[in-house]
């Protein structure tokens, strides 16, 4: 613990805390506890703390929201950075969006919809920050940040700092370039929109928002989709197929409103998750020869 007390000399003591449970840093609720976890405010305190890090040998990782996050009940030894609210800044230029990594993807589409800008409808219910979006190519209803990303800056594991364009970035149905290098740190990013109407903008926000909330369960902590999409298959209807519509393992459920969603009941631990995906993946399979894939990225344990 000493080894990390030393980061108060980057940070002051009030942005570090220690033994911290990750149940309050994860969108699905559940999660051991993690060494510790920092709130940096610049840049340059990011570069630092990594260095640091670096170092001593200390593992850590970037968090966003942790709207796609698990962590195992056994907790994680290891430094958590996260990327929160001191990052959140969004410019706009003409018909282009120029958004720190820690705004929230709906937080950018109202701002793209009051300039009139579309193209960012599809994010305005993704509950994840922009950093984190990019990582995963986050998408819904018929768009993904990589249709509409024009370039990315980040910290790359040498602790430089660079901008790479779009097409650089190497994305792939809910992957990219900064799945493959988790040491990268993504800063910022430049979206390339359209002018539009803001009526017709809001109405699509509205129409997308209606449809989440009538077909997704927002009512309870949960991470979004689980798995991504099998070519020529749609994930909930396999699952329902299968007879999982309901399953329940813990406190950890197939939702009934949406078979492609995992939801804390109240009282889940990260391993009635874990034993349910894998259940549903095992079930899956051998009903239907499909080979399901998480979205969900998992940590702790070490």
């Amino acid at each position: 613990m000493e080894k990390y007390k030393q980061l108060e000399n980057i940070v002051s003591k009030d942005r570090i805390k220690y033994n911290v449970s990750m149940k309050n840093y994860t969108t699905v609720k559940v999660g051991g506890p993690c060494d510790a976890i920092i709130f940096p405010n610049s840049i340059d305190e990011i570069k630092e703390i990594v260095s640091y890090c670096k170092k001593q040998n200390l593992k850590f990782y970037i968090i966003g929201n942790g709207s796609n996050l698990l962590v195992k009940d056994e907790g994680i030894h290891a430094l958590l950075i996260k990327i929160n609210s001191k990052f959140s800044d969004v410019k706009i230029d003409g018909d282009t969006i120029i958004t720190m990594a820690g705004a929230t993807m709906p937080y950018v589409s109202q701002i793209a919809k009051k300039n009139s800008l579309c193209g960012f409808e599809f994010a305005c219910g993704i509950p994840g920050t922009i950093g984190g979006g990019i990582k995963m190519n986050a998408g819904a209803y018929n768009g993904q940040i990589s249709d509409i990303l024009e370039d990315v800056t980040y910290i790359d594991d040498k602790l430089n700092i660079k901008k790479i364009s779009n097409k650089d970035c190497m994305f792939g149905y809910r992957k990219s370039i900064f799945i493959d290098n988790p040491e990268y740190i993504i800063l910022s990013a430049t979206f390339r929109l359209n002018k539009g109407s803001k009526e017709e903008i809001e109405n699509k926000m509205k129409e997308n928002s209606k449809l989440r909330k009538e077909k997704q369960p927002l009512e309870y902590p949960n991470f979004g989709s689980v798995f991504k999409r099998p070519k020529g298959y749609f994930v909930g209807k396999l699952i329902s197929d299968a007879g999982l519509r309901g399953y329940k393992i813990g406190g950890a459920q197939v939702s009934t409103k949406h078979t492609g969603f995992i939801i804390n009941t109240g009282n889940a631990t990260c391993n009635d998750i874990i034993e349910l995906i894998k259940h549903i993946q095992s079930t899956v399979y051998d009903k239907f020869n499909v080979k399901l894939e998480t979205e969900v990225i998992i940590i702790g344990g070490e």
